[in-house]
C-alpha cells in the first residue's frame, strides 16, 4: 500500500498509524479495558502457543514481559486508536500486535538476542482479529463486571442494610400512584431498594458463564484455520491462569464470531440495574423534597450550594448524576441491541462500539453507584417528626377501618373528613359508625405495617 510515516519515538507500526490518519472520528479512544484484556490474551496466546510446541520459550517469556508492562500502564500513550474504526476491531489488534513486537524487539536488542519478534507471524501467532477482538471484549467485560460494578453494589447494598436496621418501627405514610396510601415502615420501604440491588446483582451475576465463553481458536471464521490443535483450550485455561477468573473455550466458534448475544444478555442486565437505580434516587430525591414546601421526610447530605442566585438552596445532585448516567446506560443498550443484531454471515462487524457502550455503562454504573453512596446514601437521615405528621394527616389509614365498618362508610370517612378538614376520627364519630372507644381499639397505624 506504500510508504507509511511512523513517528520515530511510537511503538506501533504501519498498520496502527494508517490507522490513526484514516479514521479522525470523534474523540472515543478504544477503551483501556480492552486494551488490558488484549495483554491478557496475547501474553495467554503466546504461553498456548509455547506450551504447543509453537514458540520458543524466550520468544514467549519477552512477549509476557511486554503485556505486563502494558498492564502495568507503562505504554498508555502507545494505544491512540478510536473506536470509530473498522467494526472488527482489527487495527486495535494490530495496534497490540506492533506495540507488543516493537517492544519486545527493543528488549531483545538491549540483551544482544538477534531473534526478532514479528506483529503478525509472532504475537498474532494462531490468531486472528476476528476472534481476538471478541476474546478481549468477554475479558474486559468479566472483568469489569467483577472487579467494579458488583463490589460497587454490594457497598450500597451494605449502606441500606445498616439503615434498616435504624430505622426499624419508624412507621410513615405510604405512597401509590404519588397519592396516599396504606402506611409502611421506612425499613420496610429502605428493604424495597436493597432488594433490588440483590435482583440486579444476582442478573448480572447470571450473565457470567456466557461471558466466560472465548472465541479465541476460532481464528479468521471459526474453522480454527492456523491454530494447532487443542490451542482454544489451552489458551482459556492461561487467560482464567492469569485473570484468576475461570474461562473456557465456546464450544461453537462459528456462534462465537458472528452473535454478539451474551454481551447484549449482560447489557440488559445493566439497564435493568439502571432502572432500578433511577427508581433509588427518585425515591429518594422525592423523600428528601422541600425543606419546607415538600414531602421533606428525610434529609441528606448538604454537599454544594445548589444555585448561583437563591442563596441557602441545597439540591439532590447525586441523585441527579445517578439519574442521568442511568438513561446513558439505557441508551448504550439500545446501541448494543441494534449492534449485536448485525451479525452478517461469519462475523458481526460493530463490535468495538459494543466494546465502548458496554463498558463505559459499567464504568459509569460502578462510579455512580459508589458515589451516591459515599455522598448521599450514608447521612440519610430519617425526619421522624414529619413523617409522623404525614402519617397521621393521612386519610388512607381508614383502610384499617373496612373489617369494622365496611368498604362503603369507610369511604364516607375518608371523603368527609377530607372535604371538612377534619380527622378521620372524628368524621367516623360524626357519621355514627363506631363510638369513641371502638374507633380508639381499632385504629392503631402501627399495627397496619
Amino acid at each position: 500500500m506504500g510508504e507509511m510515516r511512523v513517528p520515530l519515538d511510537a511503538l506501533w507500526g504501519a498498520q496502527t498509524q494508517r490507522s490513526h490518519e484514516n479514521f479522525r472520528i470523534g474523540g472515543e479512544r478504544m477503551p483501556r479495558e480492552i486494551i488490558r484484556a488484549f495483554a491478557i490474551l496475547k501474553k495467554a496466546a503466546a504461553q498456548a502457543n509455547a506450551e504447543l510446541g509453537r514458540m520458543d520459550s524466550e520468544t514467549c517469556k519477552v512477549i509476557g514481559q511486554v503485556c505486563d508492562e502494558i498492564l502495568a500502564h507503562k505504554h498508555d500513550d502507545a494505544f491512540p486508536l478510536v473506536v470509530w474504526q473498522t467494526g472488527s476491531g482489527t487495527q486495535s489488534n494490530m495496534n497490540v500486535n506492533e506495540v507488543v513486537a516493537n517492544r519486545a524487539n527493543q528488549l531483545l536488542e538491549q540483551r544482544g538476542d538477534s531473534t526478532r519478534v514479528h506483529p503478525n507471524d509472532t504475537v498474532n501467532m494462531s490468531q486472528s482479529s476476528n476472534d481476538t477482538f471478541p476474546t478481549a471484549l468477554h475479558i474486559a467485560a468479566t472483568l469489569a463486571l467483577t472487579e467494579r460494578l458488583l463490589p460497587a453494589i454490594q457497598t450500597l447494598e451494605a449502606t441500606f442494610e445498616r439503615l434498616e436496621r435504624e430505622h426499624e418501627g419508624v412507621i410513615k405514610a405510604g405512597r401509590t400512584h404519588l397519592q396516599d396510601a396504606v402506611p409502611i415502615a421506612f425499613s420496610q420501604e429502605i428493604s424495597g431498594w436493597r432488594g433490588m440491588l440483590e435482583a440486579s446483582a444476582a442478573q448480572i451475576e447470571a450473565t457470567l458463564p456466557q461471558l466466560s465463553q472465548l472465541a479465541l481458536g476460532g481464528t479468521a471464521v471459526g474453522t480454527g484455520l492456523n491454530a494447532p490443535a487443542g490451542f482454544d483450550v489451552a489458551v482459556a485455561k492461561r487467560v482464567s491462569d492469569l485473570t484468576g477468573h475461570s474461562f473456557e473455550t465456546d464450544p461453537n466458534k462459528f456462534h462465537a464470531l458472528t452473535a454478539k448475544d451474551a454481551i447484549s444478555f449482560a447489557s440488559g442486565a445493566l439497564r435493568t440495574l439502571a432502572a432500578n437505580m433511577m427508581k433509588i434516587a427518585n425515591d429518594v430525591r422525592w423523600l428528601a423534597s422541600g425543606p419546607r414546601n415538600g414531602i421533606g421526610e428525610i434529609s441528606i447530605p448538604e454537599n454544594e450550594p445548589g444555585s448561583s442566585i437563591m442563596p441557602g438552596k441545597v439540591n439532590p445532585t447525586q441523585c441527579e448524576a445517578v439519574t442521568m448516567v442511568a438513561v446513558q446506560v439505557m441508551g448504550n443498550d439500545a446501541t448494543i441491541g441494534f449492534a449485536a443484531s448485525q451479525g452478517n454471515f461469519e462475523l458481526n462487524v460493530f463490535m468495538p462500539v459494543i466494546a465502548y457502550n458496554f463498558l463505559q455503562s459499567a464504568t459509569l454504573l460502578a462510579d455512580a453507584i459508589l458515589s451516591f453512596n459515599e455522598h448521599c446514601a450514608v447521612g440519610i437521615q430519617a425526619n421522624r417528626k414529619k413523617m409522623a405528621q404525614n402519617l397521621n394527616e393521612s386519610l388512607m389509614l381508614v383502610t384499617c377501618l373496612n373489617p369494622h365498618i365496611g368498604y362503603m362508610n369507610a369511604a364516607k370517612v375518608a371523603h368527609k373528613a377530607y372535604a371538612e378538614g377534619t380527622s378521620l376520627r372524628e368524621a367516623c364519630l360524626a357519621l355514627g359508625f363506631l363510638t369513641a372507644e371502638k374507633f380508639d381499639e381499632v385504629f392503631k397505624p402501627e399495627e397496619m405495617v
